[in-house]
């Protein structure tokens, strides 16, 4: 009997020590399973981004306005919506920014301005009463495209103008290239007027004309043709290359 008992005290033991091991294993498991996730949330810092945009009510479309006036006609048009009973039809206004470095007086800092100069992008159900909100926004000029029947911007277009306001961590190449012009590290060899392929950045692939040349910031303006303009983008040596 005694020996029995133990038998099946031993098969007990047995069993729960495997469950215990079982256990353990699927917590770590879970773990892995989550840090890998982590890890593909750290490489694609966009992807929930992404996810957002998507599920978001309404379309997007871009207005043109003065530039230097973006932020007043994003304040105005925010208003508007409020006084002109739009609010269930207007969701959001952007003005997308992005950091940049700048030299002055020797100093480099870091500044917020405008990524996109005379453009203020609206999420909307377009409709006779938001045409009309949006359209008489004192600073509006018009709609992008089509001005008496607008055209929304395709996803992947919208994504790109407003990827910017997503935070990364880290020290971008803009800044390394900066840094390495500043102390005299760069061999400069483009020229104003000179037309170039932008290989970084939302602009990636257009072709662009370089307006001005900033060496000590590492930095270059250029001309690309966005919306039947040409809009002036600033971008890092590396950010771009010669047409071949």
């Amino acid at each position: 009997m005694t020996s029995e008992n133990n038998v099946e005290e031993t098969l007990e033991n047995a069993l729960d020590k495997a469950a215990v091991e079982a256990n353990g294993e699927a917590t770590a498991a879970a773990v892995d399973a989550d840090s890998a996730e982590g890890e593909d949330r750290a490489v694609d810092p966009y992807k929930e981004f992404k996810r957002e945009l998507r599920r978001k009510p309404g379309k997007w479309y871009v207005i043109h306005s003065y530039a230097g006036y973006e932020r007043k006609v994003k304040q105005n048009l925010w208003h508007r919506r409020e006084i002109m009973k739009a609010t269930e039809d207007i969701y959001e206004v952007e003005v997308p920014m992005e950091e940049v470095m700048e030299v002055r007086n020797g100093q480099r800092k870091m500044v917020s301005r405008v990524r996109i100069p005379g453009y203020v992008m609206v999420r909307m159900n377009l409709n006779e009463t938001t045409w009309s909100v949006v359209r008489h926004t004192p600073g509006v000029t018009g709609f992008v495209g089509n001005a008496q029947d607008p055209i929304p911007l395709r996803f992947n277009e919208a994504f790109e103008m407003l990827k910017s306001t997503v935070e990364i961590d880290g020290e971008g190449k803009g800044e390394a290239a900066a840094r390495a012009a500043a102390a005299g590290n760069v061999d400069i060899d483009f020229e104003r007027g000179e037309t170039i392929t932008i290989t970084g950045g939302p602009f990636a692939g257009y072709p662009a004309t370089i307006n001005e040349i900033n060496a000590a910031a590492g930095k270059v303006v250029v001309l690309v043709a966005m919306f039947d303009r040409e809009t002036a983008v600033e971008l890092g040596f590396d950010q771009i290359e010669k047409m071949v």
